[in-house]
Protein backbone atom coordinates (compact mmCIF):
# COMPACT_ATOMS: atom_id res chain seq x y z
CA UNK A 1 0.00 0.00 0.00
CA UNK A 2 1.18 3.51 -0.83
CA UNK A 3 0.32 6.65 1.13
CA UNK A 4 -0.11 10.29 0.17
CA UNK A 5 -2.06 13.39 1.20
CA UNK A 6 -5.14 14.96 -0.34
CA UNK A 7 -4.33 17.01 -3.50
CA UNK A 8 -0.67 15.89 -3.42
CA UNK A 9 0.65 14.09 -6.49
CA UNK A 10 1.95 10.59 -5.93
CA UNK A 11 3.27 8.17 -8.52
CA UNK A 12 4.14 4.55 -9.11
CA UNK A 13 5.78 2.78 -12.01
CA UNK A 14 4.99 -0.31 -14.05
CA UNK A 15 7.53 -2.42 -15.93
CA UNK A 16 6.57 -3.95 -19.27
CA UNK A 17 7.17 -7.67 -19.76
CA UNK A 18 7.40 -7.26 -23.53
CA UNK A 19 9.76 -5.25 -25.70
CA UNK A 20 7.51 -2.73 -27.45
CA UNK A 21 10.38 -1.19 -29.42
CA UNK A 22 9.90 2.14 -31.19
CA UNK A 23 6.14 1.91 -30.71
CA UNK A 24 6.36 2.02 -26.91
CA UNK A 25 5.32 5.68 -26.74
CA UNK A 26 2.06 4.86 -28.56
CA UNK A 27 0.96 2.23 -26.05
CA UNK A 28 -2.10 3.31 -24.02
CA UNK A 29 -1.84 2.43 -20.34
CA UNK A 30 -4.46 3.58 -17.82
CA UNK A 31 -4.98 3.24 -14.11
CA UNK A 32 -8.64 2.85 -13.16
CA UNK A 33 -8.86 4.24 -9.63
CA UNK A 34 -11.83 3.48 -7.39
CA UNK A 35 -12.41 6.23 -4.82
CA UNK A 36 -13.72 5.54 -1.29
CA UNK A 37 -17.27 6.44 -2.38
CA UNK A 38 -17.12 3.99 -5.28
CA UNK A 39 -16.59 6.53 -8.07
CA UNK A 40 -14.09 5.44 -10.71
CA UNK A 41 -11.53 7.71 -12.37
CA UNK A 42 -9.48 6.64 -15.38
CA UNK A 43 -6.00 8.15 -15.13
CA UNK A 44 -3.68 7.89 -18.15
CA UNK A 45 -0.14 6.70 -17.47
CA UNK A 46 2.88 8.08 -19.34
CA UNK A 47 5.74 6.29 -20.97
CA UNK A 48 8.82 7.15 -18.89
CA UNK A 49 11.31 5.61 -21.33
CA UNK A 50 12.58 2.09 -21.88
CA UNK A 51 10.19 -0.46 -20.40
CA UNK A 52 8.74 1.87 -17.74
CA UNK A 53 5.30 3.49 -17.54
CA UNK A 54 4.38 5.80 -14.67
CA UNK A 55 1.04 6.66 -13.11
CA UNK A 56 1.03 10.12 -11.54
CA UNK A 57 -2.14 10.89 -9.62
CA UNK A 58 -3.70 13.08 -6.93
CA UNK A 59 -7.05 12.76 -5.15
CA UNK A 60 -9.32 15.42 -3.69
CA UNK A 61 -10.66 12.81 -1.24
CA UNK A 62 -9.26 11.05 1.80
CA UNK A 63 -9.48 7.32 2.46
CA UNK A 64 -8.46 4.10 0.76
CA UNK A 65 -8.31 4.14 -3.03
CA UNK A 66 -7.95 0.97 -5.10
CA UNK A 67 -6.37 0.86 -8.56
CA UNK A 68 -6.04 -1.57 -11.41
CA UNK A 69 -4.37 -1.09 -14.78
CA UNK A 70 -5.56 -1.56 -18.35
CA UNK A 71 -3.19 -1.66 -21.32
CA UNK A 72 -3.99 -1.56 -25.04
CA UNK A 73 -1.77 -4.67 -25.25
CA UNK A 74 -3.62 -6.94 -22.84
CA UNK A 75 -0.96 -9.60 -23.29
CA UNK A 76 1.63 -7.56 -21.40
CA UNK A 77 1.17 -8.70 -17.80
CA UNK A 78 3.54 -6.05 -16.53
CA UNK A 79 1.24 -3.29 -17.70
CA UNK A 80 -2.22 -4.89 -17.82
CA UNK A 81 -4.20 -6.15 -14.85
CA UNK A 82 -1.90 -4.86 -12.11
CA UNK A 83 -3.58 -3.82 -8.83
CA UNK A 84 -2.82 -1.91 -5.66
CA UNK A 85 -4.09 0.57 -3.08
CA UNK A 86 -3.29 4.13 -2.03
CA UNK A 87 -4.23 5.57 1.36
CA UNK A 88 -4.95 9.30 1.18
CA UNK A 89 -4.84 11.36 4.38
CA UNK A 90 -5.70 15.01 5.05
CA UNK A 91 -3.31 17.61 3.67
CA UNK A 92 -0.88 19.16 6.15
CA UNK A 93 1.86 20.65 3.99
CA UNK A 94 1.15 24.39 4.16
CA UNK A 95 0.89 25.14 0.42
CA UNK A 96 -2.35 27.12 -0.16
CA UNK A 97 -2.74 25.71 -3.67
CA UNK A 98 -2.81 22.18 -2.32
CA UNK A 99 -4.73 23.04 0.83
CA UNK A 100 -7.55 24.67 -1.15
CA UNK A 101 -7.65 22.19 -4.00
CA UNK A 102 -7.49 22.44 -7.81
CA UNK A 103 -9.30 25.16 -9.70
CA UNK A 104 -12.84 24.99 -11.03
CA UNK A 105 -15.37 27.43 -12.47
CA UNK A 106 -17.62 28.93 -9.78
CA UNK A 107 -21.37 28.34 -9.95
CA UNK A 108 -21.89 31.92 -11.15
CA UNK A 109 -19.83 31.17 -14.26
CA UNK A 110 -17.99 34.45 -13.68
CA UNK A 111 -14.75 33.48 -11.93
CA UNK A 112 -12.50 30.62 -10.91
CA UNK A 113 -12.36 29.15 -7.44
CA UNK A 114 -10.48 26.42 -5.62
CA UNK A 115 -12.09 23.10 -4.80
CA UNK A 116 -12.96 24.34 -1.32
CA UNK A 117 -14.80 27.35 -2.76
CA UNK A 118 -12.06 29.95 -2.15
CA UNK A 119 -12.14 32.47 -5.06
CA UNK A 120 -9.01 32.48 -7.21
CA UNK A 121 -7.69 35.83 -8.42
CA UNK A 122 -6.06 35.22 -11.82
CA UNK A 123 -3.07 37.55 -12.03
CA UNK A 124 -0.98 35.86 -14.67
CA UNK A 125 2.50 36.32 -16.07
CA UNK A 126 3.58 35.19 -19.54
CA UNK A 127 6.57 32.82 -19.85
CA UNK A 128 5.75 31.30 -23.24
CA UNK A 129 9.24 29.79 -23.64
CA UNK A 130 9.88 29.23 -19.95
CA UNK A 131 10.74 25.54 -20.42
CA UNK A 132 13.65 26.26 -22.79
CA UNK A 133 17.30 26.19 -21.77
CA UNK A 134 17.78 29.97 -22.09
CA UNK A 135 16.00 30.25 -18.74
CA UNK A 136 18.39 27.98 -16.91
CA UNK A 137 17.53 25.60 -14.11
CA UNK A 138 17.54 26.02 -11.20
CA UNK A 139 18.97 29.53 -10.86
CA UNK A 140 17.11 31.65 -13.42
CA UNK A 141 13.81 29.81 -13.21
CA UNK A 142 13.59 29.82 -9.43
CA UNK A 143 14.71 33.45 -9.22
CA UNK A 144 11.98 34.54 -11.64
CA UNK A 145 9.38 32.51 -9.76
CA UNK A 146 10.37 34.16 -6.45
CA UNK A 147 10.16 37.59 -8.04
CA UNK A 148 6.68 36.93 -9.43
CA UNK A 149 5.35 35.60 -6.12
CA UNK A 150 6.72 38.67 -4.33
CA UNK A 151 4.98 40.97 -6.82
CA UNK A 152 1.63 39.25 -6.35
CA UNK A 153 1.26 37.01 -9.42
CA UNK A 154 -0.81 33.86 -9.01
CA UNK A 155 -0.45 32.05 -12.36
CA UNK A 156 2.11 31.48 -15.13
CA UNK A 157 1.23 30.92 -18.80
CA UNK A 158 3.81 28.51 -20.22
CA UNK A 159 4.03 26.44 -23.43
CA UNK A 160 4.83 22.73 -23.43
CA UNK A 161 7.81 23.02 -25.76
CA UNK A 162 6.09 23.55 -29.16
CA UNK A 163 6.66 27.28 -29.20
CA UNK A 164 5.37 30.35 -31.04
CA UNK A 165 7.46 32.60 -33.23
CA UNK A 166 9.50 29.76 -34.74
CA UNK A 167 9.30 26.75 -36.99
CA UNK A 168 9.34 23.22 -35.59
CA UNK A 169 12.68 21.99 -34.20
CA UNK A 170 14.20 25.46 -34.17
CA UNK A 171 17.29 25.26 -31.93
CA UNK A 172 15.98 28.13 -29.81
CA UNK A 173 13.22 25.85 -28.54
CA UNK A 174 15.50 23.23 -26.95
CA UNK A 175 15.68 22.47 -23.28
CA UNK A 176 18.71 20.84 -21.67
CA UNK A 177 17.90 17.50 -23.35
CA UNK A 178 16.62 18.66 -26.72
CA UNK A 179 13.03 18.76 -28.01
CA UNK A 180 9.76 17.23 -26.76
CA UNK A 181 9.38 15.16 -29.93
CA UNK A 182 11.77 13.26 -32.17
CA UNK A 183 12.40 14.60 -35.67
CA UNK A 184 9.53 14.18 -38.11
CA UNK A 185 7.19 13.68 -35.13
CA UNK A 186 8.30 10.06 -34.79
CA UNK A 187 7.73 9.89 -31.05
CA UNK A 188 7.63 11.70 -27.72
CA UNK A 189 10.91 12.08 -25.83
CA UNK A 190 10.43 11.37 -22.10
CA UNK A 191 13.81 12.88 -21.22
CA UNK A 192 12.54 16.29 -22.32
CA UNK A 193 9.62 16.02 -19.92
CA UNK A 194 11.79 14.69 -17.09
CA UNK A 195 13.54 18.06 -17.11
CA UNK A 196 10.32 20.03 -17.69
CA UNK A 197 8.73 18.26 -14.70
CA UNK A 198 11.08 20.04 -12.31
CA UNK A 199 9.93 23.42 -13.55
CA UNK A 200 6.21 22.70 -13.45
CA UNK A 201 6.58 21.17 -10.00
CA UNK A 202 8.51 24.21 -8.81
CA UNK A 203 5.76 26.58 -9.92
CA UNK A 204 3.26 24.61 -7.84
CA UNK A 205 5.63 24.53 -4.88
CA UNK A 206 6.00 28.33 -5.15
CA UNK A 207 2.21 28.75 -5.11
CA UNK A 208 1.89 29.62 -8.82
CA UNK A 209 -0.75 27.87 -10.93
CA UNK A 210 0.70 26.61 -14.24
CA UNK A 211 -1.55 27.47 -17.19
CA UNK A 212 -0.14 24.95 -19.65
CA UNK A 213 -0.47 25.57 -23.39
CA UNK A 214 -0.01 22.35 -25.32
CA UNK A 215 1.59 24.11 -28.27
CA UNK A 216 1.09 27.05 -30.59
CA UNK A 217 -1.95 26.58 -32.79
CA UNK A 218 -0.18 26.05 -36.11
CA UNK A 219 1.46 22.85 -34.86
CA UNK A 220 -1.84 20.99 -35.26
CA UNK A 221 -1.54 20.44 -39.04
CA UNK A 222 2.15 19.61 -38.63
CA UNK A 223 1.49 16.81 -36.14
CA UNK A 224 -1.96 15.86 -37.40
CA UNK A 225 -4.96 15.22 -35.17
CA UNK A 226 -3.95 11.77 -33.92
CA UNK A 227 -0.44 12.72 -32.84
CA UNK A 228 -1.73 15.93 -31.28
CA UNK A 229 -4.12 13.77 -29.23
CA UNK A 230 -1.16 11.65 -28.15
CA UNK A 231 0.71 14.84 -27.22
CA UNK A 232 -2.20 16.01 -25.10
CA UNK A 233 -2.69 12.59 -23.51
CA UNK A 234 0.95 12.73 -22.48
CA UNK A 235 0.53 16.19 -20.93
CA UNK A 236 -2.54 15.08 -18.99
CA UNK A 237 -0.67 12.02 -17.74
CA UNK A 238 2.43 14.02 -16.76
CA UNK A 239 0.88 17.13 -15.25
CA UNK A 240 -2.81 16.49 -14.60
CA UNK A 241 -2.08 15.56 -10.98
CA UNK A 242 -1.04 19.17 -10.33
CA UNK A 243 -3.41 22.16 -9.88
CA UNK A 244 -3.18 23.33 -13.49
CA UNK A 245 -5.29 25.09 -16.11
CA UNK A 246 -5.28 23.55 -19.59
CA UNK A 247 -4.95 25.82 -22.61
CA UNK A 248 -5.22 23.84 -25.84
CA UNK A 249 -2.96 26.09 -27.89
CA UNK A 250 -1.67 29.60 -28.32
CA UNK A 251 -3.39 31.71 -30.99
CA UNK A 252 -5.33 28.57 -31.83
CA UNK A 253 -6.78 29.66 -35.16
CA UNK A 254 -3.75 31.59 -36.39
CA UNK A 255 -2.05 29.99 -39.44
CA UNK A 256 1.71 29.66 -39.56
CA UNK A 257 3.33 32.99 -40.33
CA UNK A 258 4.42 31.97 -43.85
CA UNK A 259 1.28 30.00 -44.79
CA UNK A 260 0.07 30.22 -48.40
CA UNK A 261 -3.59 29.50 -47.48
CA UNK A 262 -4.30 31.45 -44.34
CA UNK A 263 -8.09 31.56 -44.72
CA UNK A 264 -8.31 27.82 -45.28
CA UNK A 265 -5.87 27.09 -42.47
CA UNK A 266 -7.89 29.26 -40.09
CA UNK A 267 -11.08 27.27 -40.64
CA UNK A 268 -9.29 23.93 -40.40
CA UNK A 269 -7.63 24.99 -37.16
CA UNK A 270 -10.94 26.03 -35.59
CA UNK A 271 -12.50 22.67 -36.43
CA UNK A 272 -9.41 20.74 -35.32
CA UNK A 273 -9.10 22.46 -31.95
CA UNK A 274 -12.80 21.95 -31.28
CA UNK A 275 -12.27 18.22 -31.73
CA UNK A 276 -9.15 18.31 -29.55
CA UNK A 277 -11.05 20.14 -26.80
CA UNK A 278 -13.62 17.35 -26.66
CA UNK A 279 -10.81 14.80 -26.49
CA UNK A 280 -8.98 16.52 -23.64
CA UNK A 281 -12.21 16.84 -21.66
CA UNK A 282 -12.79 13.11 -22.18
CA UNK A 283 -9.38 11.92 -20.98
CA UNK A 284 -8.76 14.39 -18.13
CA UNK A 285 -9.89 12.63 -14.94
CA UNK A 286 -9.52 15.83 -12.92
CA UNK A 287 -11.76 18.12 -14.96
CA UNK A 288 -9.27 20.98 -14.93
CA UNK A 289 -10.54 24.23 -16.49
CA UNK A 290 -9.99 24.17 -20.26
CA UNK A 291 -9.56 27.06 -22.67
CA UNK A 292 -7.68 28.15 -25.78
CA UNK A 293 -5.53 31.25 -26.24
CA UNK A 294 -6.92 33.33 -29.12
CA UNK A 295 -6.10 36.00 -31.61
CA UNK A 296 -9.26 37.77 -30.37
CA UNK A 297 -11.43 35.65 -28.04
CA UNK A 298 -11.55 31.96 -27.14
CA UNK A 299 -15.21 31.72 -28.17
CA UNK A 300 -14.23 32.82 -31.69
CA UNK A 301 -11.33 30.34 -31.88
CA UNK A 302 -13.44 27.15 -31.84
CA UNK A 303 -16.57 26.07 -33.69
CA UNK A 304 -18.42 25.17 -30.48
CA UNK A 305 -17.78 27.43 -27.45
CA UNK A 306 -19.48 24.90 -25.15
CA UNK A 307 -16.21 22.93 -25.13
CA UNK A 308 -14.55 25.78 -23.17
CA UNK A 309 -14.57 26.69 -19.48
CA UNK A 310 -12.82 30.08 -19.83
CA UNK A 311 -12.99 32.86 -22.39
CA UNK A 312 -9.47 34.15 -22.97
CA UNK A 313 -8.89 37.42 -24.84
CA UNK A 314 -6.04 38.97 -26.83
CA UNK A 315 -6.77 42.62 -27.54
CA UNK A 316 -3.67 44.17 -29.11
CA UNK A 317 -0.09 45.39 -28.67
CA UNK A 318 -0.55 48.93 -29.92
CA UNK A 319 -0.02 50.95 -26.72
CA UNK A 320 -2.88 53.48 -26.33
CA UNK A 321 -4.35 52.52 -29.69
CA UNK A 322 -5.24 49.10 -28.19
CA UNK A 323 -7.34 50.62 -25.40
CA UNK A 324 -10.57 51.05 -27.42
CA UNK A 325 -10.54 47.44 -28.60
CA UNK A 326 -9.77 46.20 -25.08
CA UNK A 327 -12.72 48.06 -23.59
CA UNK A 328 -15.00 46.90 -26.40
CA UNK A 329 -14.06 43.21 -26.35
CA UNK A 330 -14.02 42.79 -22.56
CA UNK A 331 -17.50 44.33 -22.28
CA UNK A 332 -18.87 42.28 -25.19
CA UNK A 333 -17.51 38.98 -23.91
CA UNK A 334 -18.67 39.70 -20.36
CA UNK A 335 -22.19 40.22 -21.72
CA UNK A 336 -22.20 37.07 -23.88
CA UNK A 337 -24.30 34.11 -22.75
CA UNK A 338 -23.74 31.57 -21.40
CA UNK A 339 -21.43 33.26 -18.93
CA UNK A 340 -17.78 32.21 -18.88
CA UNK A 341 -15.01 33.72 -16.77
CA UNK A 342 -13.41 36.36 -19.00
CA UNK A 343 -9.61 36.45 -18.81
CA UNK A 344 -7.44 39.03 -20.54
CA UNK A 345 -4.67 36.67 -21.62
CA UNK A 346 -2.50 38.93 -23.77
CA UNK A 347 -2.35 42.67 -24.26
CA UNK A 348 0.42 45.25 -24.73
CA UNK A 349 3.49 43.45 -23.36
CA UNK A 350 5.44 45.98 -21.34
CA UNK A 351 8.20 47.45 -23.48
CA UNK A 352 7.13 45.85 -26.78
CA UNK A 353 7.84 48.13 -29.73
CA UNK A 354 9.60 50.49 -27.30
CA UNK A 355 6.12 51.34 -25.97
CA UNK A 356 3.36 49.93 -23.72
CA UNK A 357 5.05 51.20 -20.57
CA UNK A 358 3.75 51.03 -17.00
CA UNK A 359 0.93 53.54 -17.45
CA UNK A 360 -0.56 51.24 -20.12
CA UNK A 361 -0.17 48.21 -17.83
CA UNK A 362 -2.07 50.04 -15.09
CA UNK A 363 -4.81 51.17 -17.43
CA UNK A 364 -5.31 47.70 -18.92
CA UNK A 365 -5.37 45.98 -15.54
CA UNK A 366 -7.90 48.36 -14.04
CA UNK A 367 -10.00 48.66 -17.19
CA UNK A 368 -10.30 44.88 -17.59
CA UNK A 369 -11.05 44.01 -13.97
CA UNK A 370 -13.57 46.84 -13.55
CA UNK A 371 -15.25 45.95 -16.87
CA UNK A 372 -16.03 42.40 -15.81
CA UNK A 373 -12.88 40.35 -16.42
CA UNK A 374 -12.20 37.66 -13.83
CA UNK A 375 -8.48 37.82 -14.45
CA UNK A 376 -5.67 39.75 -16.08
CA UNK A 377 -2.44 38.43 -17.60
CA UNK A 378 0.64 40.60 -17.79
CA UNK A 379 3.54 40.15 -20.16
CA UNK A 380 6.98 41.72 -20.32
CA UNK A 381 8.82 41.88 -23.63
CA UNK A 382 12.00 39.94 -22.94
CA UNK A 383 10.44 37.40 -20.57
CA UNK A 384 7.93 35.73 -22.91
CA UNK A 385 10.68 34.79 -25.39
CA UNK A 386 13.39 34.52 -22.68
CA UNK A 387 16.09 36.83 -23.95
CA UNK A 388 19.39 35.72 -22.47
CA UNK A 389 21.89 38.56 -22.11
CA UNK A 390 24.48 36.78 -24.26
CA UNK A 391 21.91 35.00 -26.45
CA UNK A 392 18.80 37.07 -27.22
CA UNK A 393 15.96 35.24 -28.90
CA UNK A 394 16.48 36.90 -32.28
CA UNK A 395 14.19 37.34 -35.30
CA UNK A 396 10.72 35.94 -35.80
CA UNK A 397 9.81 34.09 -39.02
CA UNK A 398 8.75 37.43 -40.50
CA UNK A 399 12.34 38.63 -40.15
CA UNK A 400 12.34 41.12 -37.25
CA UNK A 401 12.99 40.66 -33.54
CA UNK A 402 10.43 41.84 -31.00
CA UNK A 403 13.17 43.30 -28.81
CA UNK A 404 16.37 42.24 -27.06
CA UNK A 405 15.75 43.30 -23.44
CA UNK A 406 17.23 40.53 -21.24
CA UNK A 407 14.62 38.63 -19.21
CA UNK A 408 16.10 39.67 -15.86
CA UNK A 409 15.87 43.36 -16.80
CA UNK A 410 12.35 42.87 -18.12
CA UNK A 411 11.38 41.26 -14.80
CA UNK A 412 12.05 44.58 -13.06
CA UNK A 413 9.95 46.77 -15.35
CA UNK A 414 7.64 48.78 -13.07
CA UNK A 415 4.33 47.67 -14.58
CA UNK A 416 4.62 44.17 -13.12
CA UNK A 417 4.76 45.48 -9.56
CA UNK A 418 2.03 48.05 -10.14
CA UNK A 419 -0.57 45.54 -11.33
CA UNK A 420 0.26 43.51 -8.23
CA UNK A 421 -0.77 46.54 -6.16
CA UNK A 422 -4.12 46.52 -7.96
CA UNK A 423 -4.71 42.92 -6.93
CA UNK A 424 -3.90 43.73 -3.31
CA UNK A 425 -6.47 46.51 -3.24
CA UNK A 426 -9.19 44.47 -4.94
CA UNK A 427 -8.64 41.53 -2.58
CA UNK A 428 -9.65 43.68 0.38
CA UNK A 429 -13.18 43.19 -0.92
CA UNK A 430 -15.30 40.39 -2.34
CA UNK A 431 -13.91 41.18 -5.77
CA UNK A 432 -15.56 38.13 -7.32
CA UNK A 433 -18.94 39.79 -6.69
CA UNK A 434 -17.92 43.00 -8.47
CA UNK A 435 -20.02 44.04 -11.44
CA UNK A 436 -19.38 46.84 -13.95
CA UNK A 437 -21.42 49.95 -13.11
CA UNK A 438 -20.82 52.67 -15.71
CA UNK A 439 -23.99 54.39 -14.45
CA UNK A 440 -22.25 55.11 -11.12
CA UNK A 441 -20.24 57.93 -12.73
CA UNK A 442 -21.09 60.79 -15.03
CA UNK A 443 -19.60 60.47 -18.52
CA UNK A 444 -18.03 56.99 -18.09
CA UNK A 445 -15.31 55.57 -20.34
CA UNK A 446 -16.31 54.11 -23.71
CA UNK A 447 -14.22 52.70 -26.56
CA UNK A 448 -14.64 56.04 -28.34
CA UNK A 449 -13.77 58.09 -25.25
CA UNK A 450 -11.53 55.96 -23.08
CA UNK A 451 -9.90 58.70 -21.04
CA UNK A 452 -12.82 58.77 -18.63
CA UNK A 453 -13.72 57.05 -15.31
CA UNK A 454 -14.36 53.29 -15.12
CA UNK A 455 -16.54 52.10 -12.21
CA UNK A 456 -17.42 48.75 -10.66
CA UNK A 457 -18.18 47.25 -7.28
CA UNK A 458 -20.94 45.78 -5.11
CA UNK A 459 -24.09 47.86 -4.76
CA UNK A 460 -24.55 49.18 -1.26
CA UNK A 461 -21.10 47.97 -0.14
CA UNK A 462 -18.17 49.25 -2.15
CA UNK A 463 -17.52 51.32 -5.23
CA UNK A 464 -14.19 51.46 -7.07
CA UNK A 465 -13.52 54.05 -9.77
CA UNK A 466 -10.36 54.18 -11.89
CA UNK A 467 -9.40 57.68 -13.05
CA UNK A 468 -6.87 57.78 -15.90
CA UNK A 469 -4.26 60.48 -15.70
CA UNK A 470 -5.70 63.82 -16.79
CA UNK A 471 -9.25 63.22 -15.56
CA UNK A 472 -9.72 66.19 -13.23
CA UNK A 473 -13.41 65.96 -12.51
CA UNK A 474 -15.51 63.08 -11.21
CA UNK A 475 -19.17 62.95 -10.31
CA UNK A 476 -20.29 59.80 -8.52
CA UNK A 477 -23.97 59.09 -9.13
CA UNK A 478 -26.77 57.04 -7.61
CA UNK A 479 -25.52 56.96 -4.01
CA UNK A 480 -28.08 55.22 -1.82
CA UNK A 481 -29.89 57.38 0.72
CA UNK A 482 -29.70 54.62 3.35
CA UNK A 483 -25.92 54.13 3.08
CA UNK A 484 -23.07 56.12 4.59
CA UNK A 485 -19.75 55.94 2.76
CA UNK A 486 -16.18 56.89 3.51
CA UNK A 487 -13.78 57.42 0.66
CA UNK A 488 -10.07 57.39 -0.08
CA UNK A 489 -7.74 57.84 -3.00
CA UNK A 490 -5.45 54.93 -3.88
CA UNK A 491 -2.30 55.40 -5.95
CA UNK A 492 -1.97 52.58 -8.51
CA UNK A 493 1.70 53.54 -8.87
CA UNK A 494 2.94 52.93 -5.32
CA UNK A 495 -0.09 52.04 -3.17
CA UNK A 496 -0.19 55.39 -1.31
CA UNK A 497 -3.60 56.24 0.16
CA UNK A 498 -5.21 59.63 0.83
CA UNK A 499 -8.19 59.67 3.19
CA UNK A 500 -11.11 61.70 1.82
CA UNK A 501 -13.31 61.26 4.90
CA UNK A 502 -17.06 60.85 4.94
CA UNK A 503 -18.95 61.15 1.66
CA UNK A 504 -21.48 63.97 1.73
CA UNK A 505 -23.87 63.17 -1.09
CA UNK A 506 -26.32 65.70 -2.43
CA UNK A 507 -30.07 65.25 -2.35
CA UNK A 508 -29.83 63.81 -5.88
CA UNK A 509 -27.38 61.09 -4.75
CA UNK A 510 -24.31 62.66 -6.37
CA UNK A 511 -20.89 63.39 -4.90
CA UNK A 512 -17.74 64.91 -6.36
CA UNK A 513 -14.55 63.89 -4.55
CA UNK A 514 -11.98 66.59 -3.78
CA UNK A 515 -9.45 65.45 -6.37
CA UNK A 516 -7.27 68.45 -5.53
CA UNK A 517 -6.26 66.38 -2.49
CA UNK A 518 -4.29 64.10 -4.82
CA UNK A 519 -0.62 64.91 -4.20
CA UNK A 520 0.63 64.25 -7.75
CA UNK A 521 -0.55 64.30 -11.37
CA UNK A 522 -1.09 60.65 -12.37
CA UNK A 523 -3.72 57.89 -12.42
CA UNK A 524 -5.77 57.50 -9.24
CA UNK A 525 -8.37 55.09 -7.91
CA UNK A 526 -11.29 56.42 -5.86
CA UNK A 527 -12.75 53.92 -3.37
CA UNK A 528 -16.02 54.36 -1.49
CA UNK A 529 -16.68 51.95 1.39
CA UNK A 530 -20.12 51.72 3.00
CA UNK A 531 -20.10 51.82 6.79
CA UNK A 532 -20.58 48.37 8.26
CA UNK A 533 -20.42 46.61 4.89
Amino acid sequence: MMATQRNVATEWSLEAEKDHGDGAWELAVDAIITCPDGEERTVPAFWAGGSTWTVRWASTRTGTHHWRTACSDEGDGGLHGREGTVEVSAYSGGNPLLERGPLQVAASGRHLEHGDGTPFFWLGDTWWMGLCERLNWPGDFQMLARDRVEKGFSLIQIVAGLYPDMAAFDERGRNETGFPWREEWQGIRPEYFDVADRRIQHLVKAGLVPCILGCWGYYLPWLGAEKMKQHWRYLVARWGAYPVVWCLAGEGSMPYYLSDDKDGDRERLKAGWTELARYVRQIDPYGHPLTIHPSASSRATVDDPSVLDLDMLQTGHGDRSSIPNTLKVVSEEYSTEPALPVIESEVCYEGIGEACRQEIQRYMMWACTLSGAAGFTYGANGIWQVNDREKPYGPSPHGMAWGNTPWDEAAQLPGGRQIGLARKLLERYEWWRFEPHPEWVADPATPDNWKRPIAAGIAGQVRVVFLPSGVWGLEVQGLEADRQYRAFLFSPVDGEEVDLGAVQAGADGTWSPPLERAPIFQDWVVVLEASGA
